[in-house]
């Protein structure tokens, strides 16, 4: 399991579901992991549970959504490790409103840590790649953001953005020997328990799922392995929707 054996691998929004199913399988795999979240503690807990199982990972608490935050979060991480190989943009909130109901605070709070957050994470750490030739870069957007959803317009226009950033990114940083790629998944975390637990909801959702199931976060990871891993090196500007057939078209 030395996929990744020596890479420095920065996790956003790890402290919990698909984030630190994702750092935990990147530390397996022999990489130096960076568990970033805005909740210290938990990002502390993922760090400690890595480490007890033989890995090697820090916790850095930031706030994507700010940009002196995240120059910090990677500075340090730089100092510590001497750069910076991967980024996983994985942080996220939700906000859920209908579009005549939702105000300015939640449509900027989603927008601001999902798409901003992802745009400033990879702003930051793109030079040191750039300047190493070496760079792999997985964002994370959604079915919603391909297909739309209802009571999430922010959630939805913010994961939309996210394909683009991931597109243009990858056209803009392809001849500096670095990929930039996206996934969309689906999975039980506490992100999406409302709709997998509301009796309102849960069987809509279920019935958009043609292998009739939410995933659970570990099920997802090795998606996140494989476009970190040697064998993606000619892989860039791709979706890839690890979601159970929710967007067959």
């Amino acid at each position: 399991m030395t996929q990744l054996k020596a890479k420095v691998a920065i996790v956003t929004g790890a402290g919990q579901g698909i984030g630190a199913a994702v750092a935990a399988a990147y530390a397996e795999e022999g990489a130096k992991v960076a568990v970033v979240d805005l909740n210290r503690e938990a990002a502390e807990k993922v760090a400690l549970e890595i480490r007890g199982a033989g890995g090697d990972a820090i916790a850095v608490p930031c706030n994507v959504a700010q940009r002196a935050q995240v120059d910090a979060m990677v500075g340090e991480i730089s100092s510590r490790y001497g750069r910076v190989d991967i980024l996983v943009n994985n942080a996220g909130i939700i906000r859920p409103a209908m579009l005549t109901k939702m105000t300015e605070e939640q449509w900027d709070a989603v927008v601001n840590v999902h798409l901003k957050g992802s745009y400033n994470c990879l702003q930051a750490v793109a030079p040191g790649m750039m300047e190493r030739k070496y760079g792999r870069i997985i964002n994370v957007t959604s079915a919603a953001g391909l297909l739309g959803t209802i009571g999430q317009i922010n959630y939805s226009a913010a994961k939309a953005g996210i394909v683009g950033l991931t597109m243009s990114a990858a056209r803009e940083l392809a001849k500096f020997g670095i990929t930039v790629n996206a996934i969309a998944p689906g999975a039980a975390t506490p992100m999406t328990e409302v709709i997998r637990t509301d009796e309102r909801f849960k069987e809509k959702y279920l019935e958009r799922i043609p292998m009739g199931r939410w995933a659970e976060p570990a099920e997802i990871a090795p998606a996140f392995v494989f476009f970190a891993s040697p064998g993606a090196s000619y892989v860039t500007g791709q979706i890839l929707a690890a979601d159970g057939g929710m967007t067959i078209r």
